[in-house]
């Protein structure tokens, strides 16, 4: 089972958003049962919290359904539990490297990197803006979901 985190700040916008839309991706693709997916905060802002409405329903009319997602806080055995950790900025990135144990290092990778063609390295967040940046992140997530998976099955799933 290959464990997948995906990691922003408060685990309602961006994270929930790639977490449902690389488990569509995945179980499209009749890999559930080899794929373990979560996502995570590196602040406890909206620990509890379902994802932001903006996020659910930039989601849903795109097919995917967040509405199970429950916001979490990321915690140091999570680089124990998973293979990737992904964070989608910067700062999130700097966050995660504090808390991860030496060994684990490796886990941890900007999640935009698995989507080169799309030119940057950082899924901003939209919390403060408007519905146009909740779209962006969709596009932004399902484009390094697609690279995400092509890395998985060519170093995990032969």
């Amino acid at each position: 089972m290959v464990k997948i985190l995906f990691v922003c700040m408060g685990n309602i916008c961006r994270s929930p958003t790639a977490h449902g839309v690389f488990r569509a991706l995945v179980e499209q693709e009749g890999l559930d049962g080899r794929i373990s997916i979560d996502s995570a905060g590196t602040h406890a802002y909206h620990v509890g919290n379902p994802p932001d409405t903006r996020a659910q329903e930039t989601a849903r009319r795109r097919g995917i359904d967040l509405s199970d997602l429950v916001a979490r806080r990321v915690s140091a055995n999570d680089f124990e539990v998973f293979d990737y950790v992904l964070a989608m900025d910067q700062d999130n990135y700097i966050s995660l490297s504090e808390i991860c144990p030496l060994e684990h290092v490796d886990k941890i990778h900007m999640f935009m990197d698995f989507a080169p063609e799309m030119r940057t390295r950082e899924v901003p967040d939209p919390y403060y803006g408007g519905g146009a940046g909740f779209e962006r992140v969709f596009d932004l997530v399902d484009a390094a979901a697609q690279g995400l998976l092509q890395d998985i099955r060519q170093r995990h799933l032969g």
